[in-house]
């Protein structure tokens, strides 16, 4: 069953996010009513879980208006589950496929997001769907990163086009779109360079592969994602935000979910940009991403060991 498997390795993945997400979940088994000595210890909580303070203000609220003088239970906790899912909720899931050609998917995110890794995951997993990948390596001003990358994608047996270090990102672009047109393609993922969100010359160079790609195949980039280290809480709200201002992203690969307690940003994130999480990585090994599902989120957090 897809949801049980999806469950199981979100559930695992948020082993330490749920730690924390403990402390609402006993409150909310509580006894007492809900006055406001419990909405104030529900608002700590849930902002002590990472949730941040205008998703937590709106869940307070909510309970506020829903709930208050009436006894804490299993109506409230049902209530409070819905309200974190319906905080994720977005109409649209999974990449977004070009109608005819090549569909571009491009990735950004600073270096140490898990950036590199989670290209080679997503070119896994929409290879197990049948879907001819290729990946074009436009890092080419970190040292190393081509190299990376083509180890990560040739352990999976994924076409790459690639120049070396220094080279022209945008060139490395256009030759891509070039292949991906002509040996027909399915998606090209288009690597960008790792870089901090307050490099301005290097996010004027997102911009021009964007132009780039855009000229070359209409539509094009049909998706934006950016990688966003799970571990890296509130802050990663800050580089989404930045990010955005660049390009405009279409979604988020939540990287490390595995490795954190932050977890909880995720909230944040949708509230604060609008962005959906459309994958997470819930471990180290190549099939370790996962669509994102707020259902199978919301109830892994609150799950019980």
């Amino acid at each position: 069953m897809v949801f049980g498997r999806i469950f199981s390795g979100i559930k695992r993945s948020l082993a330490k996010t749920r730690s924390v997400f403990g402390g609402v979940f006993d409150l909310l088994r509580g006894k007492g009513k809900v006055d406001q000595a419990f909405l104030d210890e529900l608002e700590k909580r849930l902002y002590l879980a990472d949730v941040g303070t205008h998703a937590t203000a709106t869940i307070v609220e909510r309970v506020r208006q829903g709930y208050r003088d009436k006894e804490v239970g299993e109506e409230v906790l049902a209530f409070v589950k819905e309200q974190l899912r319906d905080l994720l909720t977005t109409p649209t899931e999974g990449i977004l496929y070009a109608p005819t050609g090549p569909t571009v998917v491009m990735i950004a995110g600073v270096n140490g997001s898990g950036k590199t890794t989670s290209i080679a995951k997503l070119a896994k997993r929409l290879q197990g769907e049948g879907k001819k990948v290729l990946v074009a390596a436009c890092d080419t001003f970190r040292a190393a990163a081509v190299e990376q990358l083509t180890i990560w994608v040739s352990r999976i047996g994924c076409e790459i086009v690639k120049q070396g270090q220094n080279a022209d990102p945008a060139a490395v672009a256009h030759d891509a779109c070039e292949k991906a047109k002509a040996r027909h393609f399915d998606v090209l993922i288009v690597d960008t360079a790792g870089r901090l969100h307050t490099q301005t010359h290097l996010m004027r160079e997102l911009e021009k592969i964007h132009r780039i790609v855009a000229k070359q195949i209409p539509g094009a980039p049909h998706e934006v994602l950016l990688v966003l280290d799970a571990s890296n809480g509130q802050n990663a709200v800050a580089q989404a935000e930045q990010f955005s201002k660049s390009v405009k992203c279409s979604g988020i690969i939540l990287s490390k979910l595995d490795g954190t307690a932050k977890g909880g940003a995720v909230f944040a994130i949708k509230q604060k940009l609008g962005l959906a999480v459309k994958f997470v990585g819930v471990g180290e090994q190549i099939e370790d991403l996962e669509p994102f599902d707020p259902d199978a989120f919301v109830q892994a957090l609150f799950e019980k060991e």
